[in-house]
């Protein structure tokens, strides 16, 4: 006890500086652990929760049976498959197609350019892709029709709603997490390239054999991450996106959660659905790290 006093006392700032992060994950993700007991009952809003009836699986099963469950669950993975295939190496490529620019000015312009998105909200990118894909006067379909072609419905027809989830979401994100990635080519030895370029290693094979191990654990990392995540595509781009028109491609675990939960004030019923989405991402993040261990880029 007495060495844990003196290790305290000696590290006193460091600790400080963990109190707030600590606070936050206590009060924000494990006291609303309790809560969790919502998913086995009919929520009453008059009788409050602890006195609200126990069902015990119903919530689970109506969820499961509900006729929407396959479109749902369809939807989300589809997307979500999506955006890990085209969305995930985007910030990579991207790091390193910058890290080979040598001109300071140039890089730091592109860097800026690509990372602002980050920096919009849904609404307003939303009202940008108003402006550019409306099927009155949106700019690309007056441009189509300059040339003779038919305008398009962008935004309303069931075929380009995942295309524009898809793109959008890499337009926004791909410079902010190209910085990751750009810390991660800033950490990699010099002397290697050299040697590479020494030994007659060309662009490409430098890339494959010093640049591409020299990130993977990061890769691996933030690939780890992205996978625990793979039941969540985004609540606010596709809210924001989605419409009658489209809604049978683009309606997700999340829309539904808050029309049932908030719309119908099914509490109970969204409360199972949100368990059963973080049991789903639990199990995969443990899943894609046991993976992990073999190219040894493991979390723990």
């Amino acid at each position: 006890m007495q060495a844990l006093l003196s290790t305290v006392r000696k590290h006193a700032v460091m600790y400080a500086l963990l109190v707030p992060g600590m606070l936050y994950f206590v009060m924000f993700k494990y006291i609303p652990m309790v809560y969790m007991v919502a998913a086995f009952k009919e929520i009453n809003i008059v009788k409050g929760l602890w006195d609200s009836p126990w069902v015990g699986w119903d919530n689970f099963k109506l969820f499961f049976q509900g006729v929407y469950f396959s479109q749902i669950i369809g939807n989300t993975l589809l997307i979500s498959f999506y955006k890990i295939v085209f969305v995930f190496p985007a910030p990579i490529l991207l790091a390193i197609m910058l890290n080979e620019v040598r001109t300071g000015w140039f890089k730091k312009m592109i860097q800026t350019l690509t990372y602002l998105p980050h920096f919009l909200s849904w609404v307003v990118i939303y009202g940008l892709m108003v402006a550019f894909l409306a099927p009155g006067e949106g700019l690309v379909n007056q441009w189509l029709r300059d040339i003779g072609m038919p305008s398009i419905s962008f935004l309303s027809e069931e075929s380009w709603i995942r295309p524009l989830l898809v793109s959008s979401d890499m337009w926004q994100g791909v410079g902010w997490g190209a910085i990751i990635y750009l810390a991660a080519l800033a950490g990699i030895d010099p002397s290697l390239y050299e040697a590479a370029t020494v030994d007659g290693a060309s662009k490409w094979k430098q890339l494959w054999h010093v640049t591409l191990p020299g990130i993977r654990n990061v890769i691996i990392l933030m690939f780890i991450l992205r996978i625990s995540h793979i039941m969540d595509v985004g609540f606010d781009q596709i809210f924001m996106m989605m419409n009658p028109l489209n809604q049978s491609k683009a309606d997700v675990i999340e829309t539904w959660v808050y029309r049932v939960g908030l719309q119908e004030m099914r509490f109970g019923l969204a409360t199972a659905v949100g368990l059963f989405k973080s049991v789903i991402g639990f199990v995969l993040v443990f899943a894609a790290n046991r993976i992990a261990k073999r190219f040894d880029g493991q979390i723990w």
